[in-house]
Order: structure tokens, then sequence, then C-alpha cells
């Protein structure tokens, strides 16, 4: 029944009263929206320096480094983790059921780098994944970096049709949310045949290797809005990266051990 006489006047007092409250405090049924994590700048001086820190060259606003160094200071820095694979010298630290394994039992193993994939074929095993390498995502928080590169998103083209692409998918939302949850932004690391997924995925920028070379500059341009860092390891294709995609992406070519400066093979070059 709706109220009547003096009783509506008390119930529209109430009323008017509530709404004057949570006009002056502001205090709403809904939580403000709490930032996201900070982007990198788009088409920007890049440095690609997983293979040892040193100190960025000129015109440098962004930097990517391995999670063992600390960032570079006043720029945006990336932080590279090996998520979907194990570094040789860090097999034996993971329980071995975890390890990517064939029908005969044998461990499925990367070998170009000697790495070992990490089973996230399940849901269960996933979660085990994910706690030990969002361990790792914490540290790079800790340290004060802004973004984090997973890499090896596509082990599953390595797997022997024991992963699936849904399974890469899943296992990088775990991550993402973490990362984010630390309000550090996640790029795609290659993978270009996933692009379409990276909200699914909760990814926000890409890290790509070699785009100008095999042609797939577009592909992360369209996904992640031209928020592309790109790794070239050929002057060719630096030339092709550059003569496509020169004014929109950030580009750098680099060696293929990504050494420092202070050793024979480095190279770095933007033009």
């Amino acid at each position: 029944m709706r109220p009547t006489g003096r009783t509506a006047v008390r119930a529209g007092a109430a009323a008017a009263l509530l709404a004057l409250t949570v006009a002056l405090t502001g205090c709403g049924t809904e939580e403000p929206a709490s930032p996201g994590p900070r982007l990198p700048p788009g088409h920007a001086g890049f440095d690609y320096q997983i293979g040892g820190a040193y100190p960025p060259p000129a015109g440098v606003r962004v930097v990517t480094r391995d999670r063992a160094d600390s960032p570079a200071r006043g720029l945006y820095n990336v932080c590279y983790v090996n998520a979907f694979q194990a570094q040789p010298q860090e097999r034996a630290d993971w329980p071995a059921d975890l390890l990517l394994r064939d029908r005969a039992g044998r461990v499925v193993v990367d070998e170009e780098w000697d790495e070992p994939l990490l089973d996230i074929g399940t849901p269960a095993k996933r979660e085990r994944v994910a706690r030990r390498v969002n361990r790792w995502i914490d540290g790079c928080a800790e340290k004060g970096y802004d973004a984090v590169e997973p890499d090896n998103y596509d082990s599953y083209t390595r797997s022997r049709h024991l992963l699936t692409p849904a399974d890469a998918t899943a296992f990088m939302r775990l991550l993402t949310r973490h990362a984010h949850a630390r309000h550090l932004a996640v790029g795609q690391k290659n993978t270009p045949e996933l692009a379409g997924e990276r909200e699914a995925a909760g990814l926000d920028f890409a890290v790509s290797e070699e785009c100008g070379q095999y042609d797939e500059c577009g592909v992360y341009a369209r996904a992640f809005d031209d928020r592309v860092l790109d790794i070239e390891y050929t002057d060719a294709g630096l030339r092709k990266a550059l003569s496509g995609w020169g004014a929109r992406l950030s580009i750098v070519r680099r060696d293929l051990d990504v050494s420092t400066p202070d050793e024979a093979g480095y190279v770095r070059r933007t033009g």
C-alpha cells in the first residue's frame, strides 16, 4: 500500500534526507572503478635488453629487461618473464608433473632453446603453474616495473598437439588478472594467431619479434591499436618494418643474442 497522510510526509522527508546524504558524501552503492594499468607510450624510442641491462641510449622511452634486473629510472619498463616454458637452469626447480610429457612419459622440450614446456593442459595444473609465475610477476611489481611480458605464449604450437590455443588463453588470463591487480599492464608476446583473443586473455599491448620480417605487424597493429613493441633481428626485417610501420609502431633492431654494448656481437639500430 502507498503511504498516506503523515506517513507519506514522513516517508517523503526520509527519502529526501537519504538523497541529500548520498549527494553530500558521495557514498553510492558502487565502489569507484580503480584506474587500469598504465600502457606503454605509442611510437616511442624502444630498447630490448633481456640479455642484460645497460644504460638506455638517448631517445629511448620504453625498455624491456629480464625480471632479474631492475627497471631503468624515468622510463616505461617492461619486465620479461618466461611464463610458458622453463629456463634450462631452472628445470629442476619445477615439480616433475608440471613439465609437459608426451604419451611415452618424455618431457616435451623446445629444442631451439632447450626449454621444457610447462603443462597447462588442465585447470588444476594451470592454477599451480600460475601460482609460481605470479610470484615472479609480484617481483616485477615490487621492483617498480610498469608492465610484464610473459614469453612463449605460442608454446602450444611446439607441444606435439598436447596443448591447445584454448589452454594458452586460459593460462594467460590467470596471469593478466594477477598482473592487473598489481597495476601492471601485460604484453602479448608474438602469437599473431591469438591476437583476436586479446580481450579474452586480458592483454594490453603487443611485443613482436620480427613482425616486419614476416609481414605480421598489421595483425598486431589492428588488435592493439598500434601499441606494439617490435624487435627485428636482421637489417632486411628492420627496413620492412620501418617502411610500412615506422611512423606508427615502436621498432628496434637488435642482435639475436640481445647482447650488451660491451659484447662483440652487440647490435642496436633504429634506422
